[in-house]
Formats: structure tokens, C-alpha cells, sequence
């Protein structure tokens, strides 16, 4: 089983606006609910690809219910932890047409009070894994979590010999390379964010994947965005996609589906360039349109980067 895991999920409310004002009243011109967080957006992708998968993760609230409901009615297993004190966030993404150019503005709720008890019982979870499954952990910790949690859980998976992925950045990422994760999907700003490093040229990108290679990842996905992305295995190959053409309507969601992209196409064929296209068809089947991939998008674009 492939599970995911997002340690603030929300309820994303995404919406387009005719040139966003700040202080003033604006008038919306399409709106949309959906799930939203890190690893709900790889679990939805992978069911989307039709690749079965369960979601963990905490809830909270009423929130939290109407969460569980959207992902369950989308044919997605889930796992949750229920949180007795507060709500699952609710996170406005406002998408708006100013000077000829998409600008994306995002207001981020905080989300419930997660508590240990709360902690033990996902590791109880985890603790019933077994080899022949994948985990994704993805994203940001709420702040009442303490930042050593990632370490702790990519332990527990390196202890029972589990394939895990982490997509994540700064502390987050560098304290669990030791555990040799799968893959990591840093995009640019990310590596030199994590690395502190300028990077400036194709060969910085690729001296920067090595670094973090050897800190213990098994492979680096380098999201590009317009320019595509590049992929360093395990072995020290380096593969380059291009990304393919289209109107880039909302980004929430496109690095989250390339990992679920890249991760679907890796399982059913064991071949790193086609999972490299096809996380990067994925990834951008959701930034050309308001909802995340669907396999019809993503089969599309595929066609077009095998040419």
C-alpha cells in the first residue's frame, strides 16, 4: 500500500478575481473547495492515475469531517487522526490577472492543537507497516509539533526497511538524508533555501542534487517549473524533461503532483526517464488547470514530452 502523510491538511477554498485590490471589495468570478495540503494532493493525483493509496494525517473539527468526506467520496481510503481541540484550517487561495501577469496570493489557517498522545497514535500507524509499502511525508509541521518529528518517523522507516519519500525543505529535509530516503523534490528556490547556496546554471543545479546525493538521498527531483525538471538516481545518472506547453492557471498542487507523477509512473514500469515525464506531465496537468491532474491531462502532456 502507498501511504501518504500531511500533518496540517486543509480545506482549500480557491478562487480567480479580475485584478486583486488589497483593501478594497473584490468580486470573485470562480470559486472551488477542494482538499487541500501537501500529501492530500499526492494521494488525490495517485488515485486520479489510478494508483490506490491511503491518507494520514490529523483532523479536527467540522472541517475535518467535511475533509475526510471529500476525499472519501473521491474513492481515496483515509486514516486519520481525530484531534479533539481545534479545527482542520481552511486556506484562501486567491488567483488574479494583474498586469498581464497570474499572481497567486495565499492566506494559510493554523489549523488544530496536535497533541502526544496524538503523536503515538500515527506512530502506531506507522509501527504496522511493512516493507512492501510506500509512504510519502510531505510538507510543513504545525508549530505546536516539535521539528524533530520528521526525523523520528523517517527512523521508524529506515528501522523497518520502508521505501519512503519526503518532500520537504531547511531542517525538515537534511535532518532525515541520514536515512536515505527514496526521493526528494526540492524545487530551485528550495535548494538554495536548504543548501544556501546561489544557483545560477544547469550545473549548479546538478552539483547542488549531488550534495544533498551524498547526505544520503537515494534520488533528487529538481522541479523547474517552466524549464521542466531534472532527476539524479542513485546511480549518479542524470535525466532532463522539458515541460510542455500550456496556460498556467494555478500552481497550488503542481510539485505535489509531480512527486505522485513521477512515483506512479516509477511503479508500473521500474524506468526513472518515464517516471521523470510522467511527474513532470503530472505536475504540470495541475498548473494548467484550477482542479489537480487527471489521468486524461496527464496522458496528454506524456505524448508530447515522448516526442
Amino acid at each position: 500500500m502507498i501511504y501518504t502523510i500531511t500533518f496540517n491538511p486543509a480545506l482549500d477554498y480557491i478562487t480567480q478575481v479580475e485584478n486583486f485590490r488589497i483593501g478594497e471589495i473584490n468580486r470573485t468570478k470562480m470559486e472551488t473547495i477542494l482538499p487541500g495540503g501537501k500529501g492530500l494532493n499526492v494521494s488525490i493525483v495517485l488515485k486520479n492515475l489510478e494508483i490506490e493509496n491511503t491518507a494520514l494525517g490529523f483532523v479536527a473539527g467540522f472541517t475535518g469531517e467535511e475533509l475526510i468526506h471529500k476525499m472519501e467520496s473521491q474513492g481515496i481510503k483515509t486514516d486519520f487522526v481525530k484531534v479533539e481541540k481545534g479545527i482542520t484550517r481552511i486556506n484562501v487561495k486567491i488567483s488574479s490577472m494583474n498586469e498581464n501577469k497570474v499572481k497567486e496570493t495565499a492566506l494559510n489557517g493554523i489549523g488544530p492543537q496536535i497533541t502526544k498522545d496524538d503523536i503515538g497514535t500515527l506512530m502506531e500507524k506507522i509501527q504496522n507497516m511493512s516493507t512492501e509499502d510506500i509512504v510519502i511525508l510531505s510538507g510543513s509541521i504545525p508549530k505546536n509539533i516539535d521539528n524533530d518529528i520528521y526525523e523520528k518517523i523517517c527512523k521508524k522507516f529506515s528501522e523497518k526497511g520502508i521505501t519512503f519519500i519526503v518532500d520537504s525543505t531547511q531542517e525538515l529535509l537534511m535532518n532525515v538524508l541520514k536515512y536515505n530516503p527514496f526521493l526528494i523534490k526540492p524545487n530551485k528556490e528550495e535548494l538554495e533555501e536548504t543548501l544556501k547556496c546561489e544557483i545560477s546554471t544547469k550545473e549548479d543545479i546538478v552539483s547542488a542534487a549531488k550534495a544533498l546525493r551524498k547526505m544520503g538521498a537515494q534520488n533528487v527531483l529538481v522541479s523547474l517549473g517552466y524549464d521542466g525538471a531534472l532527476l539524479l538516481t542513485k546511480e549518479d545518472k542524470i535525466y532532463y524533461s522539458k515541460a510542455p506547453k500550456g496556460q498556467v492557471v494555478n500552481t497550488v498542487g503542481s510539485g505535489d503532483s509531480m512527486v505522485a507523477g513521477f512515483l506512479a509512473g516509477y511503479c508500473q514500469t521500474k524506468d526513472y526517464a518515464y517516471a521523470l515525464k510522467t511527474g513532470v506531465a503530472a505536475g504540470s496537468a495541475s498548473a494548467f488547470s484550477i482542479r489537480l491532474a487527471t489521468k486524461k491531462d496527464v496522458d496528454l502532456l506524456l505524448k508530447e514530452l515522448q516526442y
